[in-house]
């Protein structure tokens, strides 16, 4: 009976210890398998980070030859997907170019430094935010709260106004979020349309999309008005105020928007993304072409 005890916790031992190995292999094989995984993501990360610096340089080129030859955009947003290998393994390549002068800059509610008259800005937003099917009530109540958080000393408070103010122009268009009362979904809802990296405080009238368009007078421009505008730019760009009265229904709008358009755009945000399986390197950058040479006004990568 003591020998089959002794060998029972012998084999007990024995299977402990085998146990106790298997989990250590087990672990030191998991080990390098996730820092082998790691490794090979890390290379992978790296070579789609200069794929998309170089489609990057490439939308930059492109917008800056376009622009030079008089060659008008007639859309805010251009986009082209493309396959491309990156060592051994196939990516894609997408190359996003938005026309930031076709956005309002939200700056010029700012007050501050701006040649046209500073109501004029105001009540340009909240015909946009109307346009984008907010009530004039909730679309005066962002407009307060926005140019409130650049210039406490506007006339236009929000009816709930602390001290939390910037006094200051927005540095990027993220900020937004930490204005009191501005929520994620308004956010979202005005991304699309507006800026803060034009120096031109002019719409773009060729590449303006509808909201946009419908903002820019106090005359009434409909959603009709704006899509005939649209259809018009679409199989000859306006190059002067003049065409813009041949175009139905503009007659009456005349020349009161001819300081406040423009007929070609100068800064550009290019969005270069490339991506292969779950891994993905995006660089969001905005470039301005008006001078001499392209400055950089805005860099991300994530």
């Amino acid at each position: 009976m003591r020998l089959l005890n002794n060998r029972g916790m012998a084999l007990i031992l024995t299977l402990m210890v085998v146990a106790i190995i298997t989990a250590m292999v087990v672990e030191f094989a998991y080990g390098i398998y996730v820092s082998t995984s790691s490794l090979n993501n890390w290379q992978t990360s790296q070579r789609l980070s200069l794929l998309a610096r170089s489609a990057t340089q490439l939308g930059a080129q492109l917008v800056t030859e376009r622009v030079r030859q008089l060659q008008h955009y007639t859309q805010s947003v251009f986009e082209t997907s493309q396959k491309a290998p990156v060592g051994e393994v196939d990516s894609t390549m997408t190359l996003r170019i938005e026309d930031e002068n076709a956005k309002f800059n939200l700056n010029t509610l700012n007050g501050r430094g701006v040649q046209t008259s500073s109501e004029k800005p105001y009540e340009d937003f909240v015909r946009l935010l109307q346009a984008l099917d907010l009530t004039k009530e909730k679309a005066e109540d962002i407009t307060d709260r926005i140019s409130y958080w650049l210039n406490s000393n506007t006339t236009h408070r929000p009816r709930d106004a602390k001290n939390e103010t910037k006094n200051e122009n927005l540095d990027s268009l993220d900020e937004m979020l930490l204005i009191p009362g501005i929520d994620r979904e308004s956010y979202v809802k005005l991304l699309p349309y507006v800026t803060i990296y034009t120096s031109d405080k002019r719409i773009n009238i060729n590449s303006a999309d509808v909201p946009v368009i419908m903002s820019l007078s106090d005359k009434i421009i409909d959603r009709h008005m704006a899509e005939n505008l649209i259809k018009y730019r679409e199989i000859t760009p306006i190059k002067n105020i003049e065409e813009i009265s041949k175009i139905a229904g503009w007659d009456a709008v005349g020349t009161s928007i001819s300081g406040y358009i423009n007929f070609t755009g100068n800064t550009f945000r290019i969005v270069a993304t490339g991506s292969t399986g779950d891994v993905k390197r995006v660089i969001e950058t905005v470039v301005d072409i008006s001078g001499s040479s392209r400055t950089v006004r805005y860099w991300k990568e994530l």
